[in-house]
């Protein structure tokens, strides 16, 4: 009766979300009398939502074999699908294709349709895509997701639609791409999908908006991905890819402090499941990324290796590191290799425009121009706005390399308005630099002035220090010497906060309160006009107050 009321409990909490309760009352049945199939399962999925992966196996193979053992072919197999799904996304190709195998044989055995039979065809299309045979695995999902139709299995059905909009999407057949995705996101916002098959479909598809550089896309299904972690505090499972995906919109929207935030909880939460692993990853990039921007040089170098240990590709960030070093010719054998490696569209797109900026600075105008037009014919073909915008940059610079600057303020323009549209403010800012260097070929030296000014304010908010000083060269301003009315001790705790130091740092440094340390800072704030530490620091190193 206590092992009942145990079992009762486990299936309550896992009817509830209740990750941690639903996998200690089904842990303890199972280890005074082994539960049947159909509990393995539920204690199964309750160890994948904590990211105990070989848990999940494990139960998995244990419920499979005692379908087999009850002559139910059908569940076993369906057990044995997903096993293969976890391996696979782990990178264990070679023990998912037999537990892939597994399943299909045992669905063949059946005359009848069945839902098996889809998930079996999901398997065919992941593989597919991953092989990037991507007409293939578009027709291999459709099938997929007529099964699911007829046999009313909604997680089946969404998990083929998801498939289905990734390969339009990698295919440039754009609409029906964004049609499928969010036809999709709507199965799961509306909470019609079980617990893994949702969080999956969530990462996956965000991804793949990413990808494609669906940035509106991206942030709405991020929200809602938020959302729902939210509603299950104690999963883990798919926390680690949210943080990543939040972390890299806030760095394109010029929120860098909390984007490092949410990436530095990620590296101290060191969540376990094969979703948070890979994440890590990408984690790690994105660290990269906007410690390049603030000018952190050293730590970004170590981001981005810890990326490539982990198995991410390290570029575009790592030419534009050593571009930002000096060191031209190492950034332009990197991405020159790096786009020779790229082979589709997508992703020659995500490298393209860091190819023109190394390629310009290089003096290659020819090689930036072969860029920009691909980069423009990609954008074309795709028409997302941040390719656009993208490619509009890329043509603005490359004319203004060529000294056709009514051409180059026309391209310029349409980046800086896309740009701000997208509310990506780094972006815009470089956008606006590039304006006014057209202005100023114009001989529109007071227009000039306005836009590269406005650009300065922009990046000295950002914290933006490497383009600060950029800027700096491109305009021919003498060296900065400003202090912005601050105080010695003012001044004292600017240079503690430009070395990194919490106001806790501060306080001991200087023998003072943290409350006085935080009023310090507030009054630092205001008189420098910004309204962040990365951005106090940018004005601390433009103006070589450290």
């Amino acid at each position: 009766m206590a092992a009942t009321a145990a079992v009762e409990r486990g299936r309550e909490s896992y009817a509830k979300r209740s990750w941690v309760h639903a996998y200690e009352s089904l842990s303890e049945v199972d280890r005074a009398t082994p539960l049947g199939a159909d509990d393995l399962e539920l204690l199964a999925r309750s160890a994948y939502m904590l990211g105990r992966d070989e848990d999940y196996v494990a139960a998995l193979e244990r419920a499979h074999r005692a379908h087999l053992d009850a002559g139910h072919d059908l569940p076993a197999a369906n057990c044995a699908f997903w096993i293969g799904l976890n391996l696979f996304l782990r990178g264990e190709t070679a023990p998912a294709t037999g537990w892939f195998a597994r399943a299909e044989r045992l669905v063949d055995r059946q005359d009848a349709d069945c839902v098996e039979r889809g998930y079996v065809l999901t398997a065919v299309c992941t593989q597919q895509m991953a092989a990037r045979d991507y007409e293939a695995a578009y027709a291999t999902a459709d099938e997929a997701a007529a099964i699911g139709e007829r046999c009313g299995d909604r997680d089946l059905i969404a998990f083929a639609r998801m498939e289905q909009g990734s390969a339009m999407l990698s295919l440039g057949r754009t609409d029906e791409g964004r049609r499928l995705v969010d036809e999709t996101m709507v199965s799961v916002t509306a909470g019609e999908l079980s617990p893994i098959a949702a969080g999956l479909v969530y990462c996956n598809t965000i991804s793949f908006c990413q990808d494609a550089h669906e940035l509106r896309r991206a942030r709405e299904w991020t929200a809602a991905l938020t959302r729902w972690c939210a509603q299950q505090p104690d999963m883990v499972a798919h926390t680690g890819i949210c943080h990543v995906h939040r972390a890299e919109l806030m760095t394109l929207g010029g929120a860098w402090e909390e984007a490092l935030g949410e990436l530095r909880r990620l590296g101290e939460r060191r969540a376990g499941g094969m979703v948070n692993q890979r994440a890590m990853a990408q984690a790690a990039y994105q660290q990269g990324e906007v410690l390049r921007l603030t000018g952190e040089v050293d730590a970004a170098e170590m981001a981005y290796r810890e990326a490539s240990r982990l198995g991410r590709e390290p570029q575009p960030g790592l030419a534009l590191l050593r571009l930002v070093q000096g060191n031209v010719g190492a950034a332009a054998a990197s991405i020159r290799r790096a786009v020779g490696e790229a082979t589709q569209p997508l992703e020659r797109a995500a490298l393209l425009p860091a190819y023109v900026e190394i390629a310009l600075a290089a003096e290659d105008v020819e090689a930036a121009r072969v860029a920009w037009r691909e980069l423009e014919e990609i954008a074309g073909r795709h028409g997302s706005d941040p390719l656009v915008a993208s490619a509009a940059q890329a043509e603005g610079a490359v004319r203004l390399a060529e000294g056709d600057a009514d051409a180059a303020l026309t391209a310029t323009r349409r980046a800086w308005n896309l740009w701000e549209e997208l509310k990506a403010p780094y972006e815009a800012a470089r956008a606006r630099v590039l304006v006014g260097l057209a202005c100023r070929g114009l001989g529109d030296e007071d227009t000039a002035a306005l836009e590269l000014e406005g650009a300065r304010q922009a990046f000295i908010e950002l914290g933006a220090a490497p383009d600060l000083a950029s800027l700096r060269s491109l305009t021919g301003q003498p060296e900065p010497g400003d202090t912005g009315g601050l105080t010695a001790r003012e001044l004292e705790v600017l240079r503690l906060v430009a070395a990194g130091s919490s106001n806790r740092d501060i306080a001991a440094a200087l023998t003072i309160s943290e409350h006085t340390a935080a009023r310090h800072l507030q009054n630092i704030f205001a008189k420098l006009h910004v309204s962040s530490r990365t951005a106090a620091s940018a004005f601390a190193f433009e103006h070589h107050l450290v």
